[in-house]
């Protein structure tokens, strides 16, 4: 709890408050690590999947643009995210041995890491068994059929003026030599709906058409997850962020032709500090 102005402690009495205002302003805060993605992310990389925002069963190939895992389902997601405009990227389903499943898609940076793609309100997943589409931990018919080992699946986005309905970031304060990030307010706005923004999955270039509509603002993040049973080897997926595609689309039927994710640039993690002070100066 950091409080910005405080009353004296004590027996001696304090003056009455004749506006009946409160005498203490407090804010919940929480710390922030000093230099929370130098490892994971940095203006000379380019984007690949992260190190800090993975499951720690997910195994990263050297080059960090494979992914596997064993047993239960598990999500890693790529370091650089979107709110605004239309992007697109690849993921090949490089093995899934005899017990082995994906789900696929995009999550925001609050997905939970511990479960599937589509398990929760905060990503969208697109499922190999079946072709079904997942939101929610909610299955729905979606496209021809299921996909499997060898086959490319293709990822967009729009988000059309997106960044005019994402969130505020997180406001970063200094308090007692530490940089902490305050807790949002209870009279924030509600989350905002984008309109005309859309997610569609591709098999080996052909659209399974439109899977989510109406996407609320904010950062989304490529995201897989796996799935094996017990002492298999691990389903393993390889991301291609662009440019060069296996199956790029020739026709997005009117929709905006998107960008290669491998445009996306660095965003580093926001360093406004209270008063605009920023932290090289604090050093």
């Amino acid at each position: 709890m950091w409080v910005s102005r405080s009353t004296r402690k004590g027996k001696k009495k304090t003056k009455p408050n004749p506006q009946n205002t409160p005498s203490e302003e407090k804010v919940l805060i929480t710390p922030v690590p000093r230099f929370p993605d130098r490892n994971d992310d940095s203006p000379d990389m380019k984007i690949c999947l992260s190190k800090a925002y993975k499951a720690e069963k997910v195994e990263l190939s050297e080059d960090r643009m494979s992914a596997g895992s064993g047993k239960g389902y598990r999500m890693v997601r790529a370091t650089r995210g979107v709110c605004e405009g239309a992007w697109y990227f690849e993921i090949k389903v490089v093995s899934l041995g005899e017990t082995g499943h994906t789900r696929l898609g995009w999550s925001t940076e609050k997905g939970d890491l511990q479960a599937p793609v589509g398990y929760d309100a905060n990503s969208f997943g697109y499922r190999d068994i079946d072709g079904s589409k997942v939101h929610k931990a909610l299955r729905e018919k979606y496209g021809e059929e299921g996909y499997k080992e060898g086959d490319v699946i293709g990822f967009y986005i729009n988000l059309p003026d997106g960044s005019s309905y994402a969130p505020m970031p997180p406001q970063l304060v200094w308090y007692k030599g530490q940089r902490y990030a305050c807790a949002p307010d209870a009279k924030d706005e509600p989350p905002k709906i984008v309109p005309g923004s859309e997610i569609s999955f591709f098999k080996n270039g052909a659209c399974q058409g439109v899977a989510f509509k109406d996407l609320y603002g904010g950062q989304y993040y490529p995201a897989a997850s796996m799935y094996t049973l017990p002492d298999q080897p691990n389903c393993l997926v390889k991301f291609n962020f662009g440019p060069d595609f296996e199956f790029f689309p020739h026709d997005f039927g009117g929709h905006p032709v998107p960008k290669p994710m491998v445009e996306v640039p660095y965003q580093g993690f926001d360093s406004r500090v209270e008063n605009g002070v920023s932290d090289e100066k604090r050093q």
